[in-house]
């Protein structure tokens, strides 16, 4: 039996919103689960301080704009999904606080990857992902703003290291690969330390999972890069890995390996800090 009972997916009025929703519902669905789209986005009043500074007659001007952006939103979650297997709920305020603040009651988050094009993406903050991440504790899947509906998880390739973030993201993945028609463990040596992996393959078939295990030595180029490389030599459909940064949100500096992958994914990556 899953235990993946409850799901949250940030919403806002973006079309990729909906493949968003409808990989929420597939999960929900798949493992007895409910959903929450959950609208949380910067207001116009945020977004545009300039006009404000312009008059204060602007004000309800850029309240009209919130207010089409919501209608938008719900517009196309009705289109999307059943509202019985995921629910519609609203915030107001800073989207990052309020989609953690969310994320509390959530075993599993999905998100959306920044678009490479930052002018098209303005709904939310540049490390709303990152910073949902690290501030809620919470593992998420990260989906790739060049996602189409319907998405695949049946192949599934884990970056394994031994640290609490990799085995945060892989107890957090195990409804998941429970299900995938095929599982492989990737591991990097560090240093004069060789990778292994007999301890996480016995660890995921307690768990029933049978996989297969891949040893690779970093090379020159980032990890992060070699990692996605990897994933697209295997045609993964989903990567599972820690998400690693240091120090308070919006002050912490995210890893290296995290932040290529945040920035470079072109399948979903469910990742935990």
């Amino acid at each position: 039996m899953s235990t993946l009972k409850s799901l949250v997916v940030h919403v806002d009025a973006s079309p990729q919103a909906a493949v968003r929703l409808k990989l929420a519902e597939q999960i929900a669905l798949a493992h007895g689960a409910h959903a929450t789209a959950v609208y949380a986005v910067t207001s116009a009043l945020v977004r545009y301080p300039m006009a404000m500074a312009a008059g204060a007659d602007m004000a309800p001007a850029l309240a009209e704009v919130d207010a089409q952006r919501l209608e938008a939103a719900r517009k196309l979650y009705a289109a999307t999904v059943s509202p019985a297997q995921v629910s519609w709920a609203e915030c107001t305020g800073a989207p990052i606080a309020d989609t953690a603040g969310q994320a509390l009651y959530a075993d599993l988050l999905v998100l959306g990857q920044r678009a490479a094009d930052e002018t098209r993406d303005i709904d939310v903050p540049p490390d709303f992902v990152s910073s949902v991440l690290i501030d809620s504790g919470r593992p998420a899947i990260v989906v790739p703003h060049i996602a189409r509906s319907p998405i695949k998880l049946d192949r599934v390739l884990v970056a394994w290291k031994p640290t609490r973030e990799s085995a945060r993201a892989v107890t957090a993945a195990l409804p998941l690969l429970q299900q995938a028609g095929s599982v492989t463990v990737v591991a990097f040596d560090e240093g004069d330390e060789p990778a292994r992996g007999d301890d996480i393959l016995g660890y995921l078939r307690r768990h029933g999972v049978q996989a297969a295990f891949k040893r690779e030595v970093a090379a020159e180029i980032s990890v992060g890069d070699q990692l996605l490389s990897l994933a697209a030599d295997d045609q993964s459909q989903l990567l599972v890995m820690g998400c690693y940064g240091h120090g308070r949100a919006r002050e912490w500096i995210l890893g290296g390996v995290s932040r290529t992958v945040i920035a470079s994914m072109t399948i979903p990556v469910l990742m935990s800090h």
